[in-house]
């Protein structure tokens, strides 16, 4: 695509942030300007740039995703979300072969206040409705999340200290039943959990991720997607903030939000279910 970035010409910058992108397109298209002019290229990547998401455990030294043979990465983004850890992986490369001083950063789940997603809203706000909450697969199943602040603050001082290289910018393995009984005990809640094995959850057509956010199943390829090594970017000064924190700003912010956002939300419209697919899915799990 030909998207106009002469806005850039002639300009130098200590350091470029590129923050959202997955088109190669865009990279390819900015570097015509700012080859030579950046003292460092910050390239917030994503884990799912890896192509083997089986292993616990893995670092950044593990294989990236390939283009399929026959793609064109500069294809339009209507054509593109299929491949999107492939082109992620494209435009990593793009900016190392640009820019000689470059950091790339590999988020997991980012969370907290303002993320639009609701892949971690939706648990601060279900459990603070209270009741019976379905929880999924065991309480012993990783998560791993990264409130968005605590990448901001870091991703500034890896600016500040020149650094670069990949980085694994995850949270710290969480168990999901800790996290669960974490977002309870923060916002005072009296919900209580029932715990739906993974396996009743596929055949009720219950996705990880997407209907259950956060969770993932952690049996077969995706056994490692949840654990991957931050050690590298721990090193590197790498914090977190408590989950109370990220719990409760991350509550307030989704109860301030317009209505019909949160009858979105309510209604499992971007992530979660609603709460009658809930009752439904805990009352098929205690007949069995």
């Amino acid at each position: 695509m030909d998207i106009d970035m002469s806005a850039l010409r002639g300009r130098k910058f200590d350091v470029v942030i590129d923050i959202p992108t997955m088109y190669p397109y865009w990279v390819r298209n900015v570097a015509q300007y700012l080859a030579g002019n950046v003292g460092l290229y910050v390239f917030v990547s994503t884990e799912s740039v890896y192509a083997d998401n089986s292993k616990p455990g893995a670092d950044e030294s593990d294989g990236l995703t390939p283009l399929p043979e026959g793609l064109d990465p500069y294809m339009t983004p209507t054509s593109s979300r299929a491949n999107y850890g492939a082109l992620k992986t494209f435009c990593e490369q793009l900016v190392q072969k640009t820019y000689p001083s470059n950091l790339i950063i590999r988020p997991g789940l980012i969370v907290g206040p303002l993320d639009p997603s609701d892949r971690f809203t939706y648990w601060p706000v279900r459990i603070d409705q209270g009741g019976e909450v379905m929880a999924p697969g065991t309480a012993n199943d990783p998560v791993q999340i990264i409130d968005s602040r605590d990448l901001a603050e870091w991703t500034i001082r890896m600016c500040e200290g020149h650094e670069t290289g990949a980085y694994n910018a995850c949270g710290s393995e969480l168990a999901m039943g800790d996290m669960l009984t974490g977002i309870k005990a923060a916002i005072k809640s009296n919900a209580t959990f029932t715990w739906v094995p993974a396996s009743f959850l596929r055949d009720k057509g219950i996705r990880g991720w997407s209907n259950m956010p956060v969770w993932m199943d952690p049996s077969g390829r995706t056994a490692g997607f949840s654990r991957r090594s931050n050690a590298r970017a721990l090193k590197k000064g790498l914090t977190f903030r408590p989950l109370a924190v990220t719990t409760r700003d991350t509550l307030a912010w989704a109860q301030a939000r317009p209505k019909v956002e949160q009858d979105a939300l309510a209604e499992g419209q971007k992530a979660g279910i609603s709460r009658t697919r809930e009752k439904e899915i805990l009352d098929a799990w205690k007949a069995k």
